[in-house]
C-alpha cells in the first residue's frame, strides 16, 4: 500500500503537466490538506490516514484541466480562516487580504459601520466583523454570490447583513457609514485574452470584467454613493486595477475626498486606495 508521501509525490508529478514544479507540489499539499485532512506534517512523516483514491483522481483531473484548486477543494484561506468558495463568486485574493489590513490598521471609532459593495464569497465583510465586532453590511448583484457569502457568515459566526443590490443603479441600503470598502470588478475586457485560463473559464466574469470605454465606472459610483453615505470622517477604501491608480485617485479628489492615497501591495504594484470623506 502506498504511504501519504508517496501519493503527495505521485499527484504533484501528475500536476506538473500544467504547473511548475513548484507549484505542483504546493496544490498537492492543499489537495490533501482541504480534500482530506491530511497536514504536511502528516506527508512528511509517510502516516497515512483516510484517503479516497477515486476521489483524489478526479480532483487532479479537475486540476490539469487548469480549474483553480481553491474550486476543487470548495475552500481558500483568507486572513487566516477557511471560506468556501464556489464558481458563483471570486477566489480570495492575498492583495485583498492586505486591503483588510489596511483598513484594520486605520480604523478609528469603536463598533464602526461598515459596508462592502460586491461582497462574493464575503471574505472582506465576514473579516470585518469578526475583527471589529461592528455593524457590517455587505451588497451584491449577483444572488449566487450572497448565498455563498451567508453560508460564509454562518460557517464563521459572523454578523453581516447582506443586500441583495445593483451599485450602479440603486443609493446604498445604508447610510451614517465609518467604512465603505470595494474589491469591484476592473478588469477592462480588451485584457480578456492575455489572462490564464484558469481565471477566465472558471471564475465569474460578472466579478471580473468593465467595459473597455469605462473601466473605473463602479469607483465613479461607489465613490459618488459615498459622499451621500459616509459619516463625516468616514473613510473610502478600494482594490484597484494597478493601472489606474491615477484615474481612480484623481476622479476621488475632484469629487471632494480629502488625503487620497494610493498604496502598494507586496509586489510593489498601485493595488489600493483610499481616502476620507471631509
Amino acid at each position: 500500500m502506498k504511504n501519504v508521501r508517496q501519493i503527495w509525490q505521485e499527484t504533484a508529478k501528475q500536476l506538473e503537466k500544467v504547473y511548475d514544479q513548484r507549484e505542483a507540489e504546493n496544490i498537492s499539499y492543499l489537495l490533501l490538506e482541504d480534500l482530506f485532512g491530511i497536514r504536511k506534517a502528516d506527508i512528511l512523516a509517510g502516516d497515512l490516514k483516510g484517503l479516497d483514491e477515486k476521489q483524489l483522481a478526479q480532483a487532479v483531473a479537475r486540476l490539469l484541466d487548469q480549474e483553480p484548486i481553491q474550486y476543487v477543494t470548495g475552500v481558500a484561506d483568507f486572513y487566516g480562516r477557511k471560506f468556501l468558495v464556489q464558481s458563483g463568486a471570486l477566489i480570495p485574493r492575498p492583495e485583498t487580504e492586505e486591503l483588510v489590513d489596511m483598513i484594520l490598521k486605520e480604523i478609528k471609532p469603536e463598533n464602526p459601520r461598515i459596508m462592502d459593495i460586491g461582497v462574493g464569497s464575503g471574505c472582506i465583510a465576514i473579516t470585518l466583523s469578526l475583527e471589529t465586532g461592528g455593524d457590517v453590511f455587505g451588497t451584491d448583484v449577483s444572488e449566487e454570490a450572497l448565498g455563498i457569502a451567508r453560508k460564509n457568515a454562518d460557517s464563521l459566526g459572523a454578523k453581516v447583513t447582506f443586500f441583495q443590490h445593483d451599485i450602479l443603479s440603486k443609493e446604498l441600503p445604508e447610510k451614517e457609514l465609518d467604512i465603505l470598502v470595494s474589491n469591484p470588478p476592473y478588469i477592462p475586457q480588451r485584457e480578456r485574452r492575455q489572462m490564464n485560463t484558469n481565471v477566465t473559464a472558471h471564475e465569474p466574469g460578472l466579478a471580473l470584467f468593465v467595459p473597455d470605454d469605462d473601466p473605473i465606472i463602479f469607483y465613479k459610483r461607489i465613490a459618488d454613493e459615498g459622499l451621500k453615505s459616509l459619516n463625516k470622517g468616514g473613510k473610502l477604501y478600494f482594490e484597484i486595477h494597478e493601472h489606474f491608480a491615477s484615474e481612480v485617485k484623481n476622479y476621488l479628489e475632484q469629487i471632494g475626498y480629502s488625503e487620497v492615497t494610493v498604496h502598494q501591495d507586496m509586489q510593489g504594484k498601485d493595488r489600493m486606495v483610499g481616502g476620507g470623506r471631509g
